[in-house]
Order: C-alpha cells, then structure tokens, then sequence
C-alpha cells in the first residue's frame, strides 16, 4: 500500500516540439504530440519522481475537424466542434483512440496496447478519462465490438422521453448559437443539421443553446425524466447502463487501472452503483474517480455510487485559492476537513489539472513558488490520492492566447499547441531538464522530494491526522497565516507547519497538547526531539514532555513554504 500520486497528462501536448505555434494553428502547422512520444525515459523519470498513476487525458476518440480520408475518419463540421483540435470530452466513438495520438493511424489501438504495457512496465498505472454524461453532437463507432448497437440508433425520436432511448428528444429543430464551434473565414463547411433537436450536454433542454452551452454534444439518457420532476425510470433498466458497463469492461481488459468520471453528478447515483459493483467483480482492483462538484452529494457518490475518490475541489482547492492568492484566514482548512467528517481520505487533491488556471499563470499566483505551503498541505494533509498536472511541477504559466481556448491562464485542450516549461525539461525526449533554469530545476526537485516523501512514510499514506490549531490561539503563533497539524503511525510522527504569508518569515511556536500526544502513541516519553525532514533545515530542538505543551516548539518557517518536522524520542 501506497499513496496514489496521480500525474495529469494530456496526451497531444506532451510530445509536441514545435516552439513556434501559431493561433489558431492546424495539426499540420503546430505539431500533435503523439502515444510514442511518453517513451521508457519519460515513465522511469516520473516513477522517480514519486508518481503512481498517469492519467493520460484525451485518449478517447472525440470530434476533431481535419479527418483522416485514408483511414475512413471524415472530417468534422467545424461549427460543432471547439477548436481545431477538438474538445476530449465531445466523444465521438467510445471503443477507439484519438487518431492524432498515432504515428500509424490505422495501428491506433495497438500503439496505445503498446503505451499500456510501457507504462505497466515501469511501475505506473493507467487511467483514462470516462465521459458518460454526454457525447460529441455527431457519434458513430466504428471500433464498437460486436453485438454492440450505436447510442441512438434504435431510439423512437417521436418520444420526447423514454428510458429505452439514448437520447433525450426535442419537438423543434437544432438552431446552433451563433459563431459556434471553431469556424474559420477560410473553412468552407455544410451548415450542421439536426432534425429534431436533442437536449445537449449541460442539462439544456431547450432547442436554441447558447454560446456558453455545451452546444458540442448531446446529453445520454440514463433513464431520468428531466422535464418531470427528475423521476428516474431505472426498471427494466435503461439501454444506455448496459452500454456503458460493456465500454468499462473494454478498457479494463486492455489493461486500464482506473477511470476519472468527467462530471459523474450529472449521472444518476444509481447507475454508478450498478456499474462499479458489477464491474469489480472481474476486475475488483479498478479505481474509479468522480469530477463532482456539490459537497451535499458526496457520500451518497462514495457509499450508494460506490467511488473510490471524489475531486476536494469545493472545499480544500477553493479554500486553499483564497488563502495563497487573496490572503484568507488559513483557518478555514480546518472547517474544510470536518465538513469531510469520515470521507476525508476518499478526497483526490490538487492545485492543477486542465480545467483550473496555473498555479504560474497571471490570472493566479504568478509565482509558482508561491503555492509550496498549499502543494505541502494537498499533499500531506490525509491519505487521499494527490494529483499533478503536467508542467505545474516546472512552473508552467500557460502565457498568450492558443485559439478557442483564449487567454485564460489554462493550458489548451482544444488547440495544437505547445506546453513551453516542459518542453524544457521534456528535452527532445530526453526528459534531462538541461533546459530548465536553476529556479525551475529547484521547484521540480520540491515536487519531487514531497511526493517521494508522501510515497515513503505510511504516515502520509495511512496514518491520522490532528490538527493542532485549537490548542495553539496565541500571541507567538499567527493563525491568520500559520496552520499546523500531526500526520502519525504507531511507528512515527510527523509535525507539519506552512506559512501562507507569501512576503514574510513566520517566528511562531507551536504548543503540542498532551491529548495529541497520547493519540499519536508517543505521551510516554519524557523528553522528544523534534528534527526538520522536509523543507529548510533548522537546528534539532530538544524539549520535555512537559514543556511541549505548555512552552511549545519555537521555530522559523520561510514565506509561502512550510517544515515538516520529525517527532521522535529524545
């Protein structure tokens, strides 16, 4: 047993050399990196650097607008597709990959059998993105396997809502928002016709979407009558659970480890109990992760839907935003984890992935540096996976507008494009980091150290947690800025302190209580010695059991940063 260290990978951009993209630019103008381009280098590098699954996004084959004639991939309307690249989460056939993965397009699959067993063989797991809430405006599989029928494709359209049909129905005629999709002056393009309109993904049932709908696709039917009340109609169930249960089955017997669930609350809860538990019992090692967003759900997604993980990004990520970019009071991280009361573990963290800004980005904290105390305490605060978006570990700033993305502090996913700061350490697949200026190379060995540190010490992956901010509001800690807590083991105790002050040095001391103590098994002690094992080294410090508590612990923390102390017997 380990912690899960999950490295966030979209697969177009990882390989991609080209440093003079264009806006806008197509696959042949900027570059597509592609399955070969993660090699044996690369993985050994990241297994290294303490990681424990990659999710490689994108993979699925989605909408994209430049096709691939000789390999009977057509070309996609440009107005129901965002950006030249396409959106990985407008799936246009479940059972294949993205062709633009492939060095062979008509060898996709085995390339990426190939980049399953690459990964197995250095010691990584592999997850991939599952989108079951909705699919690309236009899906048809050609890779489906037998006996399989389309999504749609015996549908009654004349009924508005039917369990038995895929999709949901719309008595008028698909109107499209205007200036839709990635359309271009010079793209010439068939008007897009959809007759009659279906509900699109984002829960819109209404035949004229927006612009800042997801116009792109078309939601699935789970058997929830949206337009009545949500009454759900489960039995017999719907068509669309048992298609769904046969895509899983697919990629788990090519190897896949696990799947992230993009926006599983929009998907009845029962489904995914059904699914999850008929799934593992062929494959019980599976691990599945829910993009949720409503705290109110959560335990009903961990215990009836049966998820291994859910996204902490209501609660820690948006907590931790307003303490490290608008200064708030560090002590609201305590409210986070006892509204978490009992699912505390069950929480993947992160400060990056494709839908949140960079940490380096203008639009956020500038500095990537200045996200150290937040990456310490995502990291270490509970046993829950943590999750690293490819390039955060470089200071990837995600400068300058791409094409249909803009300029919004996120790395692209609808582009051709480039991801600078990695290219740096990616090195023409040498992944050396010679590129990288001595400021980079001292960030990505952070990341490194606390990942392998979260990797080593059971502490961090199966021990408790005590927070000892109720015991320490004094004058000589500064609870605006300081937050302190005890990671332990029968075996071992850990002492972590962060600063959130991001100009200034923390002179504080920190009182362990008695009670902590006794639950970290070490009250027996006459006398501790409390060493730095993480973070600046500062001088070891002696001190009784007594005076533990009621002097405390006087240290020094840098801004932005944070120590994590090793608690043991004097």
């Amino acid at each position: 047993m380990s912690k899960i260290n999950l490295y966030q990978i979209l697969v177009r951009l990882f390989g991609n050399t080209n440093d003079k993209c264009v806006l806008n630019g197509s696959r042949k103008e900027n570059g597509v990196g592609k399955f070969k381009d993660i090699n044996n280098t690369a993985l050994k590098k990241l297994k290294k650097a303490g990681i424990s699954h990659i999710w490689y996004t994108g993979v699925l084959e989605h909408a994209i607008v430049e096709g691939y004639p000789k390999a009977d991939i057509p070309s996609g309307n440009p107005q129901i597709i965002k950006g030249r690249a396409g959106s990985p989460y407008a799936i246009k056939d479940y059972y294949d990959v993205n062709p633009d993965l492939a060095t062979s397009v008509k060898n996709r699959l085995k390339e990426f059998d190939q980049l399953i067993e690459r990964t197995h063989k250095n010691g990584l797991k592999v997850i991939i993105d599952f989108v079951p809430n909705h699919v690309a405006r236009f899906y048809q599989s050609d890779k489906k396997t037998k006996g399989v029928i389309d999504f749609g494709a015996n549908d009654e359209v004349s009924n508005l809502f039917s369990s038995q049909n895929d999709f949901y129905y719309l008595k008028e005629d698909l109107v499209l928002p205007q200036n839709s999709g990635c359309v271009l002056e010079s793209d010439a393009y068939e008007p897009y016709i959809e007759m009659p309109a279906k509900a699109t993904g984002n829960d819109q049932f209404y035949h004229q979407p927006s612009i800042n709908d997801w116009y792109e696709t078309i939601k699935l039917n789970y058997g929830v009558d949206y337009q009545n009340g949500r009454q759900g109609h489960f039995t017999p169930l719907p068509s669309v659970w048992s298609k769904m249960l046969d895509i899983i089955h697919y990629w788990a017997s090519k190897g896949v480890d696990g799947f992230r669930c993009d926006m599983a609350e929009m998907v009845p809860v029962e489904f995914w109990g059904w699914m999850i538990n008929n799934i593992k019992k062929e494959f019980p090692k599976l691990i599945f992760i829910a993009e949720i967003y409503n705290p109110d759900a959560y335990r009903t997604y961990i215990h009836q839907g049966k998820f291994d993980y859910l996204y902490d990004k209501v609660g820690v990520y948006d907590a931790l935003r307003g303490i490290m970019q608008h200064g708030n009071h560090a002590g609201v991280l305590t409210h986070c984890w006892q509204q978490l009361e009992g699912i505390q573990n069950n929480m993947l963290r992160f400060l990056e992935n494709h839908d949140e800004q960079r940490l380096a980005s203008k639009y956020f904290l500038g500095e990537p540096h200045k996200a150290k105390a937040g990456m310490i305490l995502s990291a270490t605060m509970h046993n829950g996976p943590l999750m690293i978006y490819f390039g955060q570990e470089v200071g990837e700033p995600a400068e300058g507008a791409s094409g249909f993305s803009g300029d919004d502090g996120r790395t692209t996913i609808f582009d051709y494009w480039n991801v600078p700061t990695h290219q740096q350490w990616r090195n023409e697949g040498r992944f050396d980091g010679k590129l990288l200026s001595k400021e980079q190379k001292g960030l990505q060995q952070f990341y490194n150290n606390l990942l392998n540190l979260c990797q080593q010490h059971e502490a961090f992956y199966s021990g408790q947690f005590y927070d000892l901010m109720w015991s320490n509001q004094h004058e000589e800690l500064d609870s605006h800025h300081i937050y302190t807590y005890l990671r332990h083991t029968t075996d071992s105790c850990f002492l972590v302190v962060l600063n959130f002050d991001n100009e200034h040095h923390q002179q504080c001391t920190v009182h362990i209580p008695k009670h902590a103590l006794e639950c970290a098994g070490i009250a027996q002690y006459n006398t501790f010695k409390i060493t730095s094992y993480f973070g600046e080294t500062q001088p070891p410090i002696h001190v009784s059991s007594d005076k533990i508590e009621s002097e405390g612990i006087s240290m020094i923390i840098p801004p932005h940063d944070g120590i994590i102390f090793k608690v043991e017997k004097g």
